[in-house]
């Protein structure tokens, strides 16, 4: 690559790399050819090569979410484990991630950017500074935007403030690299309207190290993610994936944001409250993905799972789907070969948190329908007959964690039939602008308890 394209001359802070001092010098107009840099990518590459050590006594937890609505407990979570691994979409379509996927293609980063902020440090004033660096957002009004962004990557915007030089030159040297790439693209002119600095910085890593987890495991040094945790795209690509739903009229809808919250192509932010968009007008089917190139964008197509979230799942102490859009952030990690098989093989705690409101994808569900989502996913139930599984739903899902005085109907009968005794209340708050949803302490203190009593038992059968 360094033969062939402009690339960024950076230090990696905190002694990451063996690396001696290198020259540092960026331009938007004269970007410079990197180093050598076969040892940086070796490294980047092989991304869980650098991890220490996981603590044997904290328990260790999957979660399949999205990036938003699990994010409110991700601190709280912080003080029960350490040891979670983050399996996120990579199918996100909306705002500022649409920009740069339309302009630069590959997979959509944003949610994952979203969480490695949440679990980055926050101990030092210079972790505070990154993280605000990292999370700070364009203006809404283009011309502003593009102002901005000038000035942030020229190194002259107060968001550096605070920022040491390890750091600034590293992140400042992808972002850099990222707008040389825009530059390059003379036929696209790409807008910076509510733009995400971590999301560019994002980009630019993976554009440089042509690969997803070598930029996923870049920020999550940057920001100081602990070592314990894992962020993983459910889906290790650099393409472009598109998610598509079937709905029960026979109805394809193409694109997440389409499925869950509709807009007019506005670069403003995702509206995500309850009243901003209108009911489907019949229920999902199944949600798959689907071509992003060629005539034919209507050809669905079967991605491969990330073969790190297989490793996780096989050796977990607990599996969870966390609260969000069900079919929109839950079900596009579920519905790849390989995780229902494992899921199913499991006889750890799988629990499932369920919302506290309706929201368009499941606007008239009760808690027995989630699990029933949940379990057609997994078995894939609706795709192609050679693919599909015939699991039950207690095979999937044995927990179900509940915020009290929320709006989803809990059907005990039902959920009893599926094979799913253990239903338990959690106390909730209520949010003005989604409504009721668990109070994060109250969450992980259940969840503790959950993985804690089936810890015992399994000691207990062993001895």
């Amino acid at each position: 690559m360094a033969g062939s394209s402009w690339g960024p001359s950076f230090l990696l802070c905190k002694s990451l790399l063996p690396l001696p001092d290198l020259p540092y010098r960026v331009s938007l107009l004269r970007p410079v050819l990197p180093p050598p840099m076969a040892a940086i990518r070796s490294s980047l590459n092989h991304p869980h090569c650098c991890r220490c050590s996981l603590n044997p006594n904290q328990p260790s937890l999957i979660v399949f979410s999205g990036g938003t609505a699990f994010n409110g407990v991700v601190e709280e979570l912080k003080n029960f484990t350490t040891r979670v691994a983050h399996v996120l979409p990579v199918s996100d379509d909306g705002g500022s991630t649409a920009e740069i996927v339309r302009v630069l293609g590959g997979p959509a980063v944003g949610d994952i950017r979203s969480r490695c902020l949440r679990l980055s440090d926050q101990s030092t004033a210079e972790a505070l500074a990154v993280r605000k660096l990292l999370g700070h957002r364009l203006p809404l009004d283009a011309r502003q935007a593009k102002s901005e962004w000038y000035d942030i990557v020229e190194g002259e915007h107060t968001l550096w403030n605070g920022v040491s030089k390890p750091y600034r030159e590293t992140i400042r040297a992808f972002l850099a690299y990222f707008q040389n790439q825009i530059l390059r693209r003379s036929d696209e002119l790409f807008c910076f309207s509510n733009g995400s600095i971590g999301n560019f910085f994002f980009a630019g890593a993976r554009l440089f190290f042509q690969s997803l987890d070598a930029a996923i495991f870049l920020f999550s040094r940057v920001s100081d993610i602990p070592s314990e945790s894992m962020v993983l795209p459910v889906i290790s690509t650099n393409d472009r994936l598109t998610l598509g739903c079937e709905i029960w009229d026979g109805t394809i809808i193409r694109g997440q944001n389409e499925i869950s919250h509709p807009s007019v192509g506005s670069m403003e932010p995702i509206n995500k409250e309850r009243s901003s968009v209108p009911a489907l007008p019949s229920r999902i089917k199944r949600v798959f993905y689907m071509s992003s190139e060629g005539s034919n964008l209507l050809h669905e197509v079967f991605p491969t799972a990330n073969p790190a979230a297989l490793d996780q799942l096989r050796n977990v102490d607990c599996i969870v789907y966390a609260m969000g859009s069900l079919f929109t952030s839950i079900c596009p990690s579920l519905v790849l070969l390989g995780i229902g098989e494992i899921i199913s093989s499991r006889s750890c705690r799988k629990v499932l948190l369920l919302n506290g409101t309706h929201d368009r994808e499941t606007s008239d569900f009760s808690a027995s329908c989630f699990v029933t989502a949940i379990t057609d996913a997994l078995n894939r139930t609706y795709g192609y007959p050679h693919n599909c599984l015939k699991n039950y739903p207690s095979q999937y899902v044995n927990t179900l964690l509940v915020p009290k005085d929320g709006e989803i109907p809990v059907d005990v009968q039902r959920l009893a039939a599926q094979g799913i005794l253990d239903v338990i209340m959690v106390d909730s708050i209520h949010d003005p602008k989604v409504g009721v949803i668990f109070d994060p302490k109250s969450l992980i203190q259940a969840l503790a308890d959950v993985v804690g009593t089936n810890m015992s038992t399994n000691v207990g059968e062993l001895n």
